[in-house]
């Protein structure tokens, strides 16, 4: 899988507005707040197994309610459609968790 470019990576952005592109290297970025930990917990959970199937594995931290996501793909080195699609995933899974 190839890189996107940083036109395609605008126009993905554009879709995907609660995620940003990483400062320290190419990679798109987002932290999530839930009710609790069990919401939180829920969402890593829905989040890994739909990226197991994907082979695709996000770099995240949880600490209670809050879950911060780093994707990028490092085979290829930086954001790739693969990461984009598993961003629009993750903010699906929020959302069934939060009402929004």
């Amino acid at each position: 899988m190839s890189r996107l470019t940083i036109e395609e990576l605008k126009i993905a952005l554009k879709r995907l507005p609660d995620w940003k592109l990483a400062t320290e290297r190419e990679a798109i970025t987002r932290d999530f707040k839930f009710r609790d930990f069990d919401a939180a917990f829920s969402f890593m959970t829905r989040s890994a197994l739909l990226a197991a199937k994907m082979d695709h594995h996000p770099e995240w931290f949880n600490v209670y309610n809050k879950v911060e996501v780093t994707l990028t793909t490092h085979d290829a080195g930086g954001v790739t459609q693969k990461d984009i699609e598993l961003a629009t995933a993750m903010d699906g899974y929020s959302a069934l968790l939060t009402g929004g």
